[in-house]
Parts: structure tokens; C-alpha cells; sequence
């Protein structure tokens, strides 16, 4: 994973320096759609079979996305599609997201629950968070069932564990030392 993270940020960085400010939530959200077409593994192996060109590959994509491509966006995937980095694209799609965020002043709170929680549940995790970084929080909440009860809590690479299975680790750890 890491070594995509690598072959990605190039282009994160490229798109993102070609992005006027005005249209950048227009091309999160369009690059995004990219990102989440390219992790389909029919995709994958139609775009490395050798009969398939690269603008049936770009025809395909873009008809699964499902959404208008600005120019220069259209431009990124043929650029992409170019260099064989389509496996990449899903990556390059979430660097491109974390760099506008983060010109916003924005980031992204991963929420890991063992159950689903609602809406004003995640705004009153929030508020406590958004005082701790100093910045607007944009809450994803993934349900992982593992955890027992609780929550946690990923920004950036801070990782605030209030689980019941965290607590149950530590009481181990203390238990065996």
C-alpha cells in the first residue's frame, strides 16, 4: 500500500496545483467517482488486457463514474491511463481529497463504531474534536463490530481509542506485566 501511496502523490499534487479553488469540491467529487470505478476488479483486468485500448479504457471508466468530467479532469484519467497507473487512481483520488481539505482547513475523522450510530450522535463526537485540532472535522463512520462498545477515532495520524475492546487490552496488558 505504501508503495502506491508513492506512485500516487505525484499526481495527487499535480491535479491538485491544476485545481482553481472555485471548482475543487466539483473535482473531489468527480475524482472520487474515478477512484471508486478503478477499484473494480473487472476494470482492472479489462484495462490490462492487451486487445483493450486506452480510450475504451477511458470510455469505460467514464461511463461507470457516472459523472461530468471537467477538461483537465479528463485529461488526469487519460495521463493516468497513460502511464499504467489506473490501480493507483483510488489512492490519487483520496491524497487529491486530503489536500483540498486541508487548504480548507478541513479534515477527515475517520468514526469506527461497533454499532451504527446517528447523526447527532456523530455531531456530539465531533464537537469535542473539532476544540482538540482546531479545524472543521468531516466525520466518516464505518461500523466495526470488533470493538464491543465505544468508539474510535481517526484524524490524520492520531488514533483516539475509547473501545471496549482497547480498554480490555490495556487491563491485559496490565494484568500480564
Amino acid at each position: 500500500m505504501a508503495e502506491l501511496a508513492t506512485i500516487a502523490r505525484p499526481y495527487a499534487e499535480a491535479l491538485f496545483k491544476a485545481a482553481p479553488e472555485a471548482e475543487q469540491s466539483a473535482w473531489v467529487a468527480q475524482v472520487t467517482a474515478l477512484g471508486q470505478v478503478a477499484r473494480d476488479a473487472q476494470l482492472q483486468s479489462f484495462a490490462d488486457n492487451p486487445r483493450a485500448t486506452q480510450e475504451q479504457v477511458f470510455s469505460v471508466i467514464t461511463e461507470a463514474a457516472k459523472v461530468a468530467l471537467a477538461p483537465a479532469v479528463a485529461n488526469f484519467l487519460r495521463t493516468v491511463l497513460e502511464n499504467g497507473r489506473l490501480p493507483a487512481l483510488p489512492v490519487m483520488a483520496e491524497q487529491f481529497q486530503a489536500l483540498v481539505q486541508a487548504r480548507q482547513g478541513v479534515s477527515e475523522a475517520r468514526i469506527y463504531s461497533a454499532y451504527q450510530i446517528s447523526d447527532a450522535q456523530v455531531a456530539d463526537i465531533l464537537v469535542p474534536l473539532e476544540k482538540r485540532f482546531g479545524r472543521k472535522l468531516e466525520a466518516k463512520v464505518e461500523v466495526e463490530s470488533d470493538l464491543i462498545g465505544g468508539v474510535r477515532v481517526v484524524v490524520g495520524d492520531e488514533v483516539l481509542d475509547t473501545s471496549i475492546k482497547a480498554r480490555l487490552e490495556r487491563m491485559k496488558s496490565a494484568l500480564l506485566a
